[in-house]
This record gives structure tokens, C-alpha cells and sequence, in this order.
């Protein structure tokens, strides 16, 4: 079978490996970022099908536009200027098959072989993935826990050709849970229109604070068009309903459609109007809270294991939202030695060297607070510190 050249780039997800073993009933996972099943209103979702169908089912189950339901369009971007401080026009909104598609969209408009990519180090797996078969080289921008090093981009920046944008997930990242200062947002923009460099900026978790004030978009102070905006409602809602967006000026999103129908035609009619409709039904920002209110506990029972459990020697972020910590070894630990071991405890997470395009760290690891109760979470916890204090 003779395949095309960027096959050879693609490799199975770390993470949907780990899946297929965590879908044992035993096992503990801390690996993949799902959300609390349990939290989701299957209910209210019964209740609304039959409302959509009953009123608008030919509509619901027939062909649409590609840019997406326009109901929803228009909610969607209400929601983006209240939560993200943006000012975007439902026209710009196209709704797409949730983040990932998005990503691969940003993928093909933009990217030719040998092109620069821009990215956190570490970043998330599946943008990697995403870029991966269009044969990018990636550049990893050092990160502290403000987000990037703005003096180490602009270097990179201007010792390097062909950047083509720079990736970025700013609140809650994925894989590190860390979120950009205001000032490193003023301070990238800056840079941005200064070099006018694209931004793809990714942020599915944004929604999920737990403490502190929100922070504006990055797309909030775009004055130049230069900033890709992407998002879903797999995190603050339903992942199984695959209902992302892409927020782009006109130049950008009128491609966008050409490559929507050149992929799937559109988004599915129904599930669209199922969101809409809960929308407009049911309070969104109040089913939103009791999420968050489940994930600030997990957070701080995983906190607070950790801490009792880890050696002190183990470094660890403290996220204010979102659904992810960053583990930091000493150096002679390897995360996938630790992983092998923990699987024979029934207990998973993400080895840390996934989230590196280029970079060899293999002390690293991320844990997963929003999936697991707190009492396997205590548990689970307990299992990792019990096989590290045997390195």
C-alpha cells in the first residue's frame, strides 16, 4: 500500500492509548482530560430533543450552512464579548466539529512544509498532532508560570524564517494548568504587531476558573485581525456533542468555509440547535458554576494528596482553573518508568514528554482532577506516592 508522505508523520495519541486501558472499571485515570460525566443534564437534554424535534425536526435532521446554525452563531458570540472581552460579530463565528477541528483547519490554511510553528514548551499534545502532517517545524518559546518568555520570543522571532503563527493556550493550559499574566498578553500582542505574526489562540478552558479575576482575551486586543480565536463546548458543556468554533476576521474565515466543505459540509444540524436551545431554555451560566464548583474540590483534594503523599522534592502547579496539574520529578525519576509501574496499581496519568515537539523531558507528568471522585482521587494519589517512594 503506498500512503501518502504525512502519514508516516501521524502517531497514535498518547493519551487515546492510555483510554483504551482506563476504560477497565478498576483503574484509576488521571490521564485524559474528560470531564465529570455525571455533571452533564441528560435530562434537560431529553426534554430539549423532543422540543427541536417537535418544532423544528425537519430542520434539526437536514443539511445546513457551513458556517453553522446562525441561532447559535449569534449566542456564541453574545457569550465571547461578555466572557473574553472581545468584539466579534456573529458572521465571524463558524461553528466547527470541536476544537480539534479547528486546529486542523488553522493547520491547512496556514501551514506549508517547512514552515515555523510557535509554541509553549511544553504545549498541548493534540495541536502538536494537529500541525504534525503538514510538515511544520516547531520552535518550543520558553515558559515560566506567567506564560511565555516574551524576551526569549522576540529573540527567536528574529533569528528565525518563516514563522507562520505562534500557538498558544493562555488560561488553564493544557498540558501545565498555568495561565498568562495581563501583562504577558499586553506584552505578546505588542510583539505580535510588531512582527505581525499570526496568533492561534486556543482556549476550551477559559470559563473554568475557580479563584482569582478573569483575564481578557488575547483576541480582545487584537487591532490588527492577527489573532485566530478557538474554543468549544466540550469542557463547559457536552464533549459528545463535538460543538467547537473559530472566531476569525473576514480575510481568514472566508477560507475557513472552503475548507469546512471540503471536509464534512458542516457541523451536525442537530446538536447545534440542542445547544442553542439549552441556551435559550436553561441557564447556562448556572450549570457552568455547578461544574466548577466539583472541579475547585477535586482540585484541592488532588492538591492536598499530593502533598501529603509526593516527596518534597516534587514540583507541582497550582492551578485556578481548569482541569489539569503539572507534575515536576527530580531528575532521575523517568515519568514513563513511573507510569509502567503505577498501570500494575490500576492508576494512570500522562508521561510529560508528549507535550514537547522537540524537547527530551522525561521528568515531567499530568494529572486529570475533573474526571475521578474524590475519593478515588485520594486513592489514586496515594497509589503514585507509593510507587514513587520506591525510586
Amino acid at each position: 500500500m503506498s500512503f501518502a508522505n504525512r502519514v508516516k508523520l501521524l502517531k497514535t495519541a498518547a493519551n487515546q492509548e492510555i483510554l483504551k486501558f482506563t476504560q477497565q472499571p478498576e483503574v484509576i485515570s488521571f490521564a485524559v482530560g474528560m470531564p465529570a460525566a455525571e455533571m452533564f443534564p441528560i435530562e434537560e437534554l431529553k426534554h430539549i430533543s423532543n422540543k427541536v424535534l417537535e418544532e423544528a425536526g425537519n430542520q434539526a435532521l437536514q443539511y445546513s450552512t457551513s458556517e453553522g446554525f446562525e441561532p447559535l452563531r449569534e449566542l456564541v458570540a453574545t457569550r465571547m464579548n461578555n466572557k473574553f472581552k472581545t468584539n466579534i460579530r456573529f458572521k465571524n463565528i463558524m461553528i466547527t466539529n470541536g476544537g480539534q477541528q479547528a486546529l486542523d483547519f488553522c493547520a491547512k490554511l496556514f501551514i506549508n512544509d517547512g514552515d515555523t510553528i510557535l509554541c509553549e514548551s511544553p504545549t498541548y499534545l493534540a495541536a502538536i498532532n494537529a500541525f504534525m502532517p503538514y510538515c511544520p517545524n516547531f520552535v518550543e518559546v520558553p515558559t515560566d508560570d506567567y506564560g511565555m518568555i516574551i524576551e526569549k520570543l522576540e529573540e527567536i522571532i528574529q533569528i528565525t524564517s518563516n514563522i507562520k503563527f505562534i500557538y498558544i493556550v493562555p488560561d488553564f493550559q493544557n498540558p501545565t494548568g498555568r495561565t498568562w499574566s495581563l501583562e504577558r498578553r499586553r506584552q505578546l500582542m505588542a510583539i505580535i504587531n510588531k512582527y505581525e505574526i499570526h496568533v492561534i489562540e486556543d482556549n476550551p478552558y477559559g470559563e473554568l476558573r475557580f479563584e482569582g479575576d478573569a483575564l481578557p482575551s488575547l483576541k480582545s486586543f487584537d487591532t490588527k485581525g492577527l489573532v485566530i480565536f478557538i474554543s468549544s463546548f466540550s469542557k463547559t458543556f457536552c464533549p459528545g456533542l463535538r460543538i467547537g468554533w473559530i472566531a476569525a476576521e473576514d480575510i481568514y474565515f472566508e477560507k475557513f468555509v472552503i475548507i469546512k466543505q471540503g471536509a464534512d459540509l458542516h457541523t451536525s444540524t442537530i446538536n447545534q440547535m440542542l445547544i442553542a436551545k439549552y441556551m435559550e431554555m436553561y441557564d447556562f451560566d448556572a450549570n457552568l458554576e455547578k461544574i466548577i464548583n466539583v472541579y475547585k474540590r477535586r482540585r484541592d483534594v488532588m492538591i492536598n494528596a499530593i502533598k501529603v503523599n509526593f516527596k518534597k522534592d516534587i514540583k507541582f502547579t497550582y492551578p485556578q482553573g481548569g482541569l489539569f496539574i503539572w507534575v515536576e520529578l527530580p531528575y532521575h525519576i523517568k515519568a514513563v518508568e513511573l507510569l509502567e509501574r503505577c498501570l500494575k496499581d490500576n492508576v494512570a496519568f500522562i508521561p510529560g514528554d508528549t507535550f514537547f515537539p522537540n524537547s527530551q523531558v522525561k521528568n515531567t507528568l499530568r494529572l486529570n482532577f475533573s474526571n475521578m471522585s474524590e475519593e478515588k482521587i485520594r486513592e489514586g494519589i496515594w497509589r503514585i506516592g507509593k510507587v514513587l517512594n520506591e525510586f
